[in-house]
């Protein structure tokens, strides 16, 4: 079976950032050919897109509200019963790796301060690094609360205010941003895997997790495929995303049918995108530009 690697950088994100999701595909590709398995595969491109800093996950996460705090959350999966995953991990450059690191311990998702010390105990140093980017962005994005109206689709502004959570007074910053990276694998003997990785959404209070960490919502890998949503988790983690693309690919729809169908499942203010593959077939889809990458598809 002809191996495959499909990598996403986010619906919503800049397409002149596809030489990054190049790249991450490249490195997972190279394992490919040295006999790696899908899930190596997939967790290599995943840490390079942490690593890009233009990407919302890792080195790349959004700030959360208070202009200060990072919470990431990353997840993988494959086909034969490796499950992981992290919530609200702070202060370490590559969530994926500690996700990866769960899937071996006798729990599936860690969260907060047990994903934190699991990390350390990794031996995974501490880190925190806002990039420009990120800055730039906070800062452009100061008075957006303060307009009011909504912030997010479906949620109004001052909601963000009403339950602010944070230490510091609510400072009426805001980034929009919901969007994650992810990689699907299929290798030569026919193995599917996922890893996704996302710095979270902003706006949100202090402690949010998304549909990234979520089996079956952000991302689901099994017997006929791996599939990795991006967008707002809110919404996906409603229609449990990931697990019914996979069921549809399972149920032997043709995987650019089943993208077609989840992207068209969803108002298109709220921005989605998704990637899988199957046996014979890899690809990507979305509502909102989105950089991506298949290679041996």
């Amino acid at each position: 079976m002809n191996a495959a690697i499909v990598v996403h950088g986010g619906a919503g994100a800049s397409g002149q950032h596809q030489d990054g999701c190049v790249k991450a595909a490249q490195a997972g590709e190279v394992l490919l050919r040295g006999g790696a398995g899908a899930l190596e595969a997939a967790v290599a491109a995943v840490v390079m897109l942490e690593d890009d800093g233009r990407f919302n996950a890792g080195s790349g996460s959004r700030l959360k509200l208070d202009g200060v705090t990072i919470e990431m959350d990353a997840s993988v999966m494959d086909c034969g019963g490796r499950l992981g995953a992290v919530a609200g991990l702070q202060k370490t450059r590559n969530p994926v790796l500690v996700a990866r690191a769960v899937a071996d311990t006798p729990h599936h998702l860690l969260c907060g301060e047990g994903a934190l010390r699991l990390a350390r105990h990794l031996g995974y140093p501490a880190h925190y690094q806002v990039s420009p980017q990120q800055r730039n962005q906070y800062r452009e994005m100061i008075d957006k609360l303060r307009q009011g109206g909504a912030a997010l689709p479906g949620v109004a502004s001052a909601d963000f205010i009403d339950y602010w959570n944070y230490v510091s007074p609510a400072a009426l910053r805001m980034p929009d941003a919901c969007d994650t990276v992810g990689a699907v694998v299929r290798d030569d003997q026919g193995r599917f895997a996922v890893a996704a990785s996302t710095g979270g959404a902003a706006p949100s209070l202090l402690g949010r997790v998304g549909d990234t960490p979520i089996v079956g919502s952000g991302y689901y890998a099994g017997p006929h495929g791996a599939v990795a949503a991006t967008g707002i988790g809110e919404h996906i983690m409603r229609h449990m995303l990931a697990r019914e693309v996979y069921q549809w690919l399972a149920d032997g729809m043709p995987l650019q049918d089943a993208l077609q169908r989840a992207v068209d499942m969803f108002d298109p203010a709220v921005d989605l995108g998704i990637i899988a593959v199957s046996a014979t077939e890899a690809g990507s889809g979305s509502n909102r530009e989105m950089p991506s990458c298949a290679l041996g598809a």
